[in-house]
């Protein structure tokens, strides 16, 4: 059987270095807001392009933070509205209505599954302050007139770049375009973790420093408490291990690419609409749409190979949104009716990779 994605398999290549740095941690003693994560918040602020990063609990944290702190510094106020993708992950609008905002959805691009920039302004009213954009898949969701629309209305823009450590638009990497951005480390990312883990980057010192304090139970001094905060740390043996794999981020990040083009450049089926090419993509995830997807994702696992739906149901469909329930995003249903995606990660061998060509191709 060909796994989705053989977690072990893919961390193999740095687990004497990881054991290593858990011991480090371990002889010093310390094991929150030490030296471990300094030295991450630094070296990943530093690979991102941001003069800050603070490390949090996990990725919903982080973006939930970021638009807390703009609550806190007076950007934000309760019932301000922020542009988001409809076909994002449950996370980027949770973030959202947990601070009391309204999230107003936007259709995607089918050719490009992100956010249709041409549908924007027609969303935006006297109560947008933000904008929050998703590189869903590890796909740049950043384009020229969404940093027009924002400059030209004010708003801040916010990253989701859970799926996108190491993408790139132009000579910027994603998590240093916006105002800010939310970055998850869970454990099947890019640049994953072994547990729950988060940060923000940005270049606003005052942002950082206000996230900082919220994640500390409000605190910038011990049993000081600025802010009704809450507990979202990033551990010392999370950042230590991060620490580690961040070394190899980019050299893991080009294994994805190549087997994206084999996929790319070899599956032909007609049935089978295989993403664009794209050179700045990071390939967390690979998504096929295919109006045979459920058919198709049997056929595949009948012959050996493992796939995922990402995903099946769109947040505006979820019961915890029942008010959105009557709502009509087209192109997203159409996604999330169709998409599924196949094994695409480091530890792929181009033999397994062919295999799944020749199968999608016999389907």
């Amino acid at each position: 059987m060909i796994k989705y994605l053989d977690l072990k398999q893919v961390n193999a290549p740095y687990e004497e270095e990881m054991r290593q740095a858990i011991d480090n941690v371990l002889q010093r003693g310390w094991y929150l807001k030490g030296e471990a994560t300094r030295l991450f918040e630094e070296h990943y602020a530093a690979y991102i392009g941001t003069g800050y990063c603070v490390g949090c609990g996990n990725g919903l944290d982080a973006l939930t933070l970021i638009l807390r702190a703009y609550k806190e510094m007076g950007v934000l106020h309760d019932g301000d509205e922020v542009i988001a993708p409809a076909n994002t992950y449950i996370a980027s609008i949770l973030a959202i209505t947990e601070n009391g905002l309204k999230p107003v959805l936007v259709e995607p691009d089918i050719h490009t599954l992100q956010i249709d920039d041409t549908l924007i302004e027609e969303a935006i009213t006297e109560r947008t302050k933000a904008m929050m954009i998703v590189h869903l898949y590890g796909r740049c969701a950043y384009t020229e007139r969404i940093g027009e629309i924002c400059k030209r209305y004010h708003l801040k823009l916010i990253e989701d770049n859970a799926q996108g450590h190491g993408c790139r638009y132009g000579e910027k990497r994603t998590g240093a375009i916006g105002d800010a951005a939310g970055h998850s480390f869970y454990p099947t990312k890019n640049l994953g973790a072994l547990g729950d883990a988060g940060a923000v980057t940005t270049d606003d010192a005052q942002l950082a420093e206000v996230i900082s304090a919220l994640g500390n139970y409000g605190s910038r001094q011990k049993y000081v408490f600025d802010y009704q905060g809450r507990n979202s740390r990033i551990d010392e043996t999370q950042a230590a291990v991060l620490d580690v794999k961040l070394k190899y981020l980019e050299e893991a990040n080009a294994k994805r690419r190549e087997i994206a083009s084999l996929y790319i450049n070899k599956v032909y089926h007609p049935q089978i609409v295989i993403p664009q090419s794209d050179r700045d993509s990071v390939w967390h995830i690979f998504p096929l749409l295919c109006e045979r997807r459920d058919e198709l994702q049997h056929y595949l696992y009948e012959n050996g190979v493992e796939t995922q739906i990402h995903y099946p149901i769109p947040p505006h469909q979820q019961h915890c949104y029942t008010s959105w329930n009557t709502y009509s995003f087209p192109v997203t249903e159409r996604i999330h009716q169709e998409e599924l995606s196949i094994p695409c990660h480091p530890a792929i061998t181009e033999k397994e990779a062919d295999t799944i060509v020749h199968l999608l191709n016999a389907f």
